[in-house]
Order: C-alpha cells, then sequence, then structure tokens
C-alpha cells in the first residue's frame, strides 16, 4: 500500500490541448476527469470557456463543470474541497483520478492546500465593484499600485478577481506578501505526476486568435446578451473574464464588436503567459511540447509511459 493516493494533474496555458489530451489517454487508461477551470463551472456560459465538447464528455467523465450559475461565487478552497472528495470517489470506482485544466491556483490548492486568508467583504466589493463601472478596472489596479505596489506589479490590470481580492486582503490589515497564497505545507496529501503541456509560443498565440474568433462566430454576443437579459449583474466575476467583459460592453454599447474581439484576442495571449510563468514555478512537472509529441494521442501515450514507469499503472 501506497502512503499516499496516486494523483495525476495535466495543466498548462489555455489552448494548449488539455481536454484532447485527457480524452486521448482515456482511450488507454481506466480515467475520470476533475476540471481545474475557474470559468467551466458556471452554468450557461459556454461560447468561450472552452468547455470538452459532448462527445469529449461522452468518452470520458468530466466533473466540476457546469456546477453553479454564474453569480454563484466559486474559489479555490471551494474547489479543494469538491475536489477531495472525487478523488476519494473517483478511486473508488477503480479508476485514476485525473486534473486537467490552466487554473494553478485551483490546482494548487488541491496539492498543497492555502494559507487562512480574510472572508470576502461584499460590501467592499460592490463600492470596489461601483468604482469600476464608474471608471474602469484600471482605476481598482491604480489604487492596489498605490497601496501596494510590489503585488499590483504582479498583477494585470485587467484581472479584475485578483486585483479585488488583493484590495480586499491588504484593507483587512494583511501584508501585501499575504495575497498571494501560498503553499500550507511543503508536501501534499497526494503522490502526484504532475505533467504540462507546451507548444511554440507563436504558434499557440496563433491558435489562440483563431480559438477567440471561432468563439464569437459560434454565439458568443447572443450568450453575453442572454445573461444580461436574465438579470446577471455586468460586475459580476464571472462577467468580467476574458470574452464575456468585451461583450458586455458591446451588448452596452460601449464598443464595437470588431475591437472586442481584438482586445479578446490580445488579453488571451496575455493570459496564456501569464499562465506559463505560474506552471514554470511549480514543483515536479513534466514538460511535454504537444507538436513535438505528435500530438495529443503522442502526448498521451507519453503521459501512459511514464506513469507505467513511476507504478501508477501496472
Amino acid at each position: 500500500m501506497k502512503d499516499r493516493p496516486d494523483l495525476v494533474v495535466i495543466g498548462g496555458p489555455t489552448g494548449v490541448g488539455k481536454t484532447a489530451v485527457a480524452v486521448a489517454l482515456a482511450a488507454r487508461v481506466p480515467l475520470e476527469v476533475i476540471s481545474a477551470d475557474s470559468r467551466q463551472v458556471y452554468r450557461g456560459m459556454d461560447a468561450a470557456t472552452g468547455k470538452p465538447t459532448a462527445a469529449e464528455r461522452a468518452a470520458v467523465a468530466h466533473h466540476l463543470i457546469d456546477v453553479v450559475d454564474p453569480d454563484d461565487r466559486y474559489q479555490a478552497a471551494r474547489f479543494r474541497t469538491d475536489a477531495e472528495a472525487l478523488v476519494g470517489a473517483i478511486r473508488a470506482r477503480g479508476r485514476l483520478p485525473v486534473v486537467v485544466g490552466g487554473t494553478g491556483l485551483y490546482i494548487r490548492a488541491l496539492l498543497r492546500g492555502l494559507d487562512p486568508a480574510p472572508p470576502a467583504d461584499l460590501g467592499f466589493r460592490r463600492e470596489l465593484a461601483t468604482v469600476a463601472a464608474r471608471e474602469g478596472g484600471a482605476a481598482l489596479h491604480a489604487r492596489l499600485a498605490g497601496e501596494a505596489p510590489a503585488l499590483a506589479r504582479r498583477l494585470h490590470p485587467n484581472d479584475r478577481v485578483r486585483v479585488v481580492r488583493a484590495l480586499e486582503i491588504v484593507r483587512a490589515g494583511g501584508a501585501a506578501g499575504a495575497a498571494r497564497t501560498r503553499w500550507a505545507r511543503a508536501d501534499g496529501p497526494y503522490a502526484v505526476a504532475y505533467f504540462g503541456l507546451t507548444l511554440e509560443r507563436a504558434a499557440l498565440a496563433r491558435r489562440l486568435r483563431a480559438r477567440a474568433a471561432a468563439f464569437v462566430a459560434a454565439g458568443l454576443p447572443a450568450e453575453v446578451a442572454g445573461l444580461l437579459a436574465r438579470g446577471y449583474a455586468p460586475a459580476l466575476p464571472a462577467l468580467g473574464s476574458m470574452g464575456y467583459r468585451e461583450f458586455v460592453q458591446v451588448a452596452q454599447g460601449r464598443l464595437g464588436p470588431e475591437e472586442a474581439l481584438r482586445r479578446m484576442q490580445r488579453d488571451t495571449v496575455r493570459y496564456a503567459k501569464r499562465q506559463w510563468t505560474w506552471f514554470r514555478r511549480e514543483p515536479g512537472v513534466t514538460w511535454i511540447d504537444v507538436e513535438a509529441a505528435g500530438g495529443p494521442a503522442g502526448v498521451a501515450r507519453r503521459i501512459e509511459a511514464d506513469l507505467r514507469e513511476r507504478g501508477v499503472l501496472v
């Protein structure tokens, strides 16, 4: 008996092909997927979140997709609780739990835990949402730069969710450094096989720009208009994510669709760069270039061979 249960993680930047690799691996290994994606949790947000297709979900079970409404809060601590329960249930079914996604904070929370942090201050968040609606999201980042400049330099001005959380923690009296989630312990509860997927940067950027255009063509503007018509507030964190925030402004008549797409493409490429930086700092990641490995099927073969060598598979 191993001291710690096996857990496989497949991470990497958006658009690199993580879901396709997981589906290819599922054809070789009995597994179930735990999605680690902070946007795919939202019901009704389908056009620009890259959720697995119906065929992909039929090929392998995917968990933690479409679990909350856009006005619900879903954070790293909740993901950890949900994912821990799923790991046990998947193992009890005799299958291998595989965490797949690009939200590095969620993955770290599961593997290492999170330090305690001040609870959400809903009144303060409403105040910040009002400021953002009146002056733009950059005003929040400027405020953070005045209060905690070192922390502000680590956050993109458009990353409103984390900027708001940083302002909240600084306001609560925590040191600026405490606004960064840290590992609670050096060694987590799982025996982790961690794989990071990568592509040549220019190739991924081209793929992401084409993917954003495809999301728009597939109905993103109509989906955003429908969400607003159902009463979801534009200031919700879910609607502040890439693609949605731009087309909220289109729906409000504040931005043209061509400029919205251009900003969406630009910010998606920037986000992928930040994801790379995050995952590169994680220890114990085995990096695999998707194209060099021969695409998703080739990556799946590499992962399977690695897992057999580690004794995860017999």
